[in-house]
């Protein structure tokens, strides 16, 4: 901490305080959350201190005083950003448990939700801390349960959050945890069976309450929009099964606009980061594209023009007649190949006759017959020269050239 300087302290929670600090580096200030409770170790001794941004002031203070209530899309603005923390939160496995105005901070327009110190992972087994999160923004299956409650109680303190911002006062101000559910029945009215039921199987104790119809949300929210109503609506519903997601508020119709906004804001921010460029030609026409589904590169095939689309079940076809220029008929040199493959012929295969048997003489007469004249030649004398011997050929033996047979059997 010795290269920054104290300023003031802007708030205090249970186990830490928040004091504005400024760096001795730069000059900037900072917010320091120093920590309460204190460690020893062998080497150093101390308590922990976490330099963060600076924000303005938290919703809290943004509401406190004032005589009328911010206007409808001022209201929206902050709740779309709040939505979208808890969904990023959400989405990675983290529940806050602790959203409660004092919690979410802002900058200008800007809004950011901190303090995760009783945050936990989705992830975690049941049953979790009972007495968390502020009373006035816990949800009932927090205050019904031993433990046994999910992400979804962001959502309800979410809501919770929403009425106070609209209407400068809170939804549920109950002094203790049993006037504390019976505001939520005054507003909400009493449960039904199947609601309780749930919340039986989880705490031993009877569920002995009077019936109440509700009055519903007060009208005090009248500055705001039949769309937002609905969302308010959905956001504190009684039971967590039948209560939106974070996910699911960011989708309702009142947050259209900020939709569109956010798309536009993204469009103009990749544009800068990633500048249109001037497509370079493709000698081979082709073109790649990336596909929503897969993101994979793909190719583009060539469209026949004169190749027809199939149409209905596929069937078996006739193929067409394979014409080649310069091919020529076949010609059957046999008369019983012909008589087999030519058009018109009987489609009989002949018999195959089996062979004779003859003998030695015969067969030497055979070879005779069939070995035609072959003229004799004598190679000439090779004579070494330098003293050597001579070296004469023998005449070669006539040859004579055979044609192959079967054996004789």
């Amino acid at each position: 901490m010795k290269n920054y300087k104290a300023i003031r302290k802007i708030g205090e929670g249970t186990f830490s305080e928040v004091v504005k600090m400024q760096s001795l580096r730069d000059g900037n200030y900072y917010a320091c959350k120093q920590m309460k409770q204190h460690f020893e170790s062998d080497r150093k001794s101390g308590s922990l201190a976490l330099i963060c941004e600076l924000m303005d002031m938290n919703i809290y203070e943004l509401i406190r005083g004032r005589r009328h209530p911010l206007p409808e899309k001022k209201i929206m603005h902050y709740m779309y950003q709040l939505c979208r923390s808890l969904d990023h939160m959400h989405r990675n496995g983290i529940f806050h448990r602790d959203v409660k105005p004092e919690n979410i901070l802002i900058k200008q327009d800007v809004l950011k939700l901190g303090d995760f110190g009783s945050c936990r992972s989705v992830y975690s087994k049941q049953p979790y801390t009972e007495y968390i999160s502020t009373r006035w923004y816990r949800a009932p299956e927090c205050l019904l349960t031993d433990g046994f409650y999910s992400s979804r109680m962001d959502v309800w303190s979410a809501g919770c959050v929403f009425f106070e911002i609209a209407s400068l006062q809170p939804l549920f101000p109950g002094a203790n945890e049993l006037d504390q559910i019976s505001k939520i029945h005054d507003v909400i009215g009493t449960p039904a069976e199947k609601t309780l039921t749930k919340f039986k199987q989880s705490r031993a104790m009877s569920f002995d309450f009077p019936f109440k119809k509700g009055s519903g949300i007060p009208l005090l929210t009248a500055s705001l929009s039949p769309q937002c109503l609905s969302l308010l609506h959905a956001m504190v519903t009684y039971d967590p099964d039948e209560r939106v997601t974070a996910q699911q508020a960011l989708q309702h119709p009142c947050f259209r606009g900020q939709r569109a906004t956010e798309r536009q804001a993204l469009g103009s921010l990749g544009k800068a980061f990633f500048p249109e460029c001037p497509e370079a030609p493709d000698p081979l026409g082709n073109r790649w594209w990336i596909s929503k589904e897969g993101r994979k590169q793909q190719q583009p095939l060539k469209q026949e023009g004169d190749r027809p689309k199939r149409q209905g079940q596929a069937c078996l076809t006739e193929l067409p007649k394979l014409k080649l220029p310069g091919v020529t008929k076949l010609s059957y040199s046999s008369p019983e190949l012909q008589s087999v493959f030519a058009p018109g012929g009987s489609r009989k295969v002949p018999v195959l006759r089996p062979l004779k048997c003859v003998g030695a003489s015969q067969k030497a007469d055979a070879w005779k017959d069939a070995t035609p004249d072959v003229k004799h030649y004598r190679l000439p004398a090779i004579g070494r020269s330098g003293g050597g011997a001579e070296l004469h050929v023998p005449p070669t033996p006539q040859c004579h050239s055979r044609r192959w047979a079967p054996p004789a059997t």
